[in-house]
């Protein structure tokens, strides 16, 4: 296929919302509140539900080493038009709420699907 048919393609990928789109959420707090805030989460039932939803991949926390006042998010989702579904669930509201209780505060970061996949030349670094 030529340059040219390749960018169409993903543009027309792009238009469809067919490339899964990741977010890194920092929630950051004070005196284990991020900890505390992504524990109560898990315990609400909260994130089963989440996990469920139509285009839901991930939704996974994880705890930097050198920072005891963060909680990593990885909220991975099938397309654009599955997180705004998610976004407009009453869970929303249950997670500002929480949000608020723990006083934290988020840096979030995006991120599309690379449908081509990792390089043949970086799989020489991939044990699997």
């Amino acid at each position: 296929m030529k340059l040219d048919g390749l960018i169409l393609l993903g543009l027309m990928l792009w238009g469809t919302n067919a490339m899964a789109i990741t977010v890194n959420i920092y929630y950051t707090g004070e005196n284990g509140n991020a900890r505390r805030f992504a524990e109560e989460m898990e315990q609400s039932g909260t994130v089963a539900l989440i996990r469920a939803e139509d285009g839901n991949k991930r939704y996974e926390y994880f705890y930097p080493k050198n920072d005891p006042e963060t909680v990593l998010l990885i909220d991975s989702w099938e397309s654009q038009e599955a997180i705004d579904k998610h976004h407009a669930t009453p869970m929303m509201d249950k997670i500002s709420e929480l949000r608020n209780k723990y006083d934290l505060h988020m840096k979030v970061e995006r991120y599309i699907e690379d449908v081509s996949g990792v390089p043949d030349k970086d799989k020489n670094f991939i044990k699997e």
